[in-house]
């Protein structure tokens, strides 16, 4: 019995060299990890693609290195928090672009309002990570253009393993405390330089709510560090030992 469940507690083999050098010439940010990090993606994409459904629908297709790009690049986040990341959930959906989705909300008055939107990408929290295929590929031709809608995505699924998503995730307490403290004052000030009309240096997405200024920041740390730690340098601080290193951590500030 010991046996057998060691078996099936076996690791999953790491992607084939060759697969695993493909993504690394594709994938800037998985291109610039030193070793000793680029060995932790690889197991972590292992147990991603073990352990998740990927689907793609609409006509998209999906081969065997588009898959590990997926996996590799929903794995970036965890490259400190580890494969607990990856926990409460089992499925990627791939869309070939942009999708639809149906919106309801009743207001206070009990008015029913429905409607559509628009996305790129969605993180449910129990239920599918969701991507547009068309935009990880632009993320991955402008890696340092301060996007990367699959890290977006898995910061919400991050954020949401401690059952609330409000843009601070499961940490020591005395960290969380500081997070909450340090998240909501750059929050707050960002959302009055909205509010003035004043132009800001990141994605105005950002104000949406707490849970989407994590998200975006998030973004920011792995494809534009600088600027993050220019604009918000006590949230780039908080990621900078979240997530560790960027890989883009000594590229200069855009012009």
């Amino acid at each position: 019995m010991s046996g057998w469940f060691r078996r099936l507690r076996r690791r999953p083999d790491p992607p084939a060299p060759a697969l695993w050098a493909e993504v690394r010439r594709r994938a800037a940010w998985v291109g610039r990890l030193d070793a000793a990090r680029d060995a932790r993606l690889q197991s972590l994409a292992a147990h991603f693609l073990h352990d998740k459904t990927i689907t793609p629908v609409a006509g998209l297709e999906l081969d065997e290195t588009r898959r590990a790009l997926l996996a590799a690049l929903c794995c970036l986040p965890l490259l400190e928090f580890g494969a607990e990341g990856l926990h409460g959930w089992r499925q990627l959906i791939v869309y070939p672009d942009a999708f639809r989705v149906n919106r309801s909300h009743v207001d206070a008055a009990g008015v029913l309002h429905e409607w559509e939107d628009e996305l790129i990408g969605e993180a449910w929290e129990s239920g599918p990570l969701i991507l547009s295929w068309a935009d990880v590929e632009s993320d991955l031709a402008e890696p340092d253009g301060g996007f990367c809608v699959a890290v977006h995505e898995m910061a919400h699924k991050l954020d949401a393993l401690d059952g609330v998503l409000d843009g601070t995730p499961a940490l020591p307490r005395d960290w969380q405390r500081r997070w909450a403290r340090d998240f909501q004052r750059a929050f707050d000030g960002f959302v009055a330089r909205l509010e003035r009309d004043e132009a800001t240096a990141l994605d105005p997405y950002a104000g949406e709510a707490p849970e989407e200024f994590f998200a975006v920041c998030s973004e920011y740390h792995f494809s534009a560090p600088a600027l993050l730690a220019r604009e918000l340098p006590a949230v780039a601080d908080h990621l900078q030992r979240f997530y560790g290193h960027s890989p883009f951590a000594d590229r200069a500030l855009p012009r």
